[in-house]
């Protein structure tokens, strides 16, 4: 699946630089995850722990070595030999040639090699886990940031719909001054709070920009890029409790803490495996040869095959191998409880998330018929203060528990879709598609 994540996210290439590119949630995923730093990070660490799960690198391969050696050298010789002899030079010429090819392989060394190349391979499961760990990461932040955008023009819409009913009530006052049915104290009212209004656009504009210029650097894009979002928040109301705590399992810094378990406990058996004798088999092929200008011998040269049998036999160093395998026991049980805690937090997360997220759907459908019921409100009281059966603190009114009640439904909806994005975050299932 992550593979999948990162194939869809670098085959997706469009740039967002004009005004009038809409983007969509599955774009931005697409973005996050081709451009993320943090998960670029992630993919080369898997990218070295694959390379590093070798057994070469594990020791059990075996090693092959050459050596040259040529030295010229000028001696003064003198010598005397028991024929009664005598040899005398002086800056007499001695070249020393060797050259050799071995190579050796372990044989035994208390399973190290193998507990090693387990430990090698777990690591880099490991790196896959913490890879998809952060793909999850991304993407449940992105998802957020982007429906904080939609959240915020729905704002908006609330204050333009608001704007409009003041717009119609001081229309309705000018035409009553004109004709002397109204006085300067309504105009001035209905101004004031049209004024009042627009003032809140701007402020509620710069929110949006300023949560599309966080969406932008979780995209890891230039912050002053342009960009626009048309969406809606839709919550999915089918999650199950039940099913997401047996999902939570399949959360990957869960899958990451019981592989680091593992790794500490293949240290266990790597540490103890030094307190065993090694064994390693020896082979290669020799070349050497003395020339001499003068002395008593003037050329020595042997060469051939060699072959043997090493064994270490650890004795006594200080019962540093003992202690070392007692703190990696150490380690391992830290981790495990590591693990434990990890557990513990995700499950009262998720089921924290959970209660939120259901509690927040049933005020979402009352929140619904509430907006509703102030549409039809501020409606109800424009038509009256047209027909003078309302006054204009009615319409004020009318116009706050509107402008309220969007507030709120919107800010439940957002809730809610946290919720959701937060509890399949920690269940593993937040995808995307092609």
């Amino acid at each position: 699946m992550i593979k999948c994540f990162i194939y869809i996210a670098l085959s997706f290439t469009s740039v967002l630089t004009q005004a009038q590119d809409t983007l969509s949630l599955n774009q931005a995923l697409n973005i996050a995850l081709k451009n993320s730093l943090d998960v670029q990070i992630a993919t080369n660490n898997l990218e070295a722990n694959t390379i590093l799960n070798n057994y070469g690198v594990a020791g059990g391969l075996p090693v092959v070595t050459g050596a040259l050696n040529d030295n010229e050298q000028i001696s003064s010789i003198n010598q005397k030999l028991n024929t009664g002899q005598s040899i005398s030079r002086d800056a007499a010429g001695v070249n020393n040639f060797n050259s050799n090819v071995s190579g050796s392989i372990l044989l035994f060394n208390g399973m190290r090699v193998i507990s090693t190349k387990k430990r090698l391979a777990q690591l880099q499961r490991q790196s896959e886990s913490l890879l998809n760990s952060q793909v999850q990461n991304i993407m449940g932040a992105v998802m957020t940031a982007y429906y904080d955008i939609v959240r915020q023009q729905s704002y908006l819409n609330t204050i333009k719909i608001s704007i409009e009913a003041s717009n119609q009530q001081l229309t309705i006052v000018k035409a009553r001054q004109e004709v002397g049915l109204a006085n300067n104290a309504d105009l001035f009212q209905a101004q004031i709070d049209l004024n009042a209004l627009q003032q809140a656009l701007l402020s509620q504009q710069l929110v949006i920009d300023q949560a599309k210029t966080e969406l932008l650097r979780l995209l890891t894009l230039r912050a002053d890029s342009l960009v626009q979002i048309r969406d809606t928040i839709l919550v999915d109301n089918g999650l199950n409790l039940d099913l997401l705590l047996n999902n939570l399992n399949k959360n990957a810094d869960i899958i990451a803490a019981q592989d680091q378990v593992r790794i500490n406990e293949l240290i266990v058996k790597e540490t103890a495996a030094q307190r065993y004798p090694s064994v390693r088999g020896t082979m290669g092929y020799n070349f050497s040869r003395v020339n001499a200008a003068a002395g008593q011998l003037l050329l020595n040269q042997s060469y051939g095959p060699q072959a043997g049998i090493n064994i270490g036999i650890p004795i006594y160093n200080g019962s540093i191998f003992r202690r070392q395998q007692r703190v990696a026991e150490i380690n391992v049980r830290n981790a495990d409880l590591d693990r434990r805690v990890l557990v513990r937090d995700y499950q009262a997360q998720l089921v924290t998330s959970f209660q939120a997220y259901a509690i927040t759907l049933k005020q979402l459908e009352t929140e619904k018929e509430n907006y509703s019921l102030s549409q039809q409100l501020l409606d109800l009281a424009l038509k009256r203060f047209q027909f003078r059966q309302a006054t204009i603190v009615d319409v004020k009114n009318a116009q706050q528990s509107f402008e309220e009640s969007g507030y709120r439904l919107v800010n439940l909806s957002y809730a809610a879709k946290s919720s959701e994005i937060e509890l399949k975050r920690l269940a593993n299932q937040l995808t995307l598609t092609p």
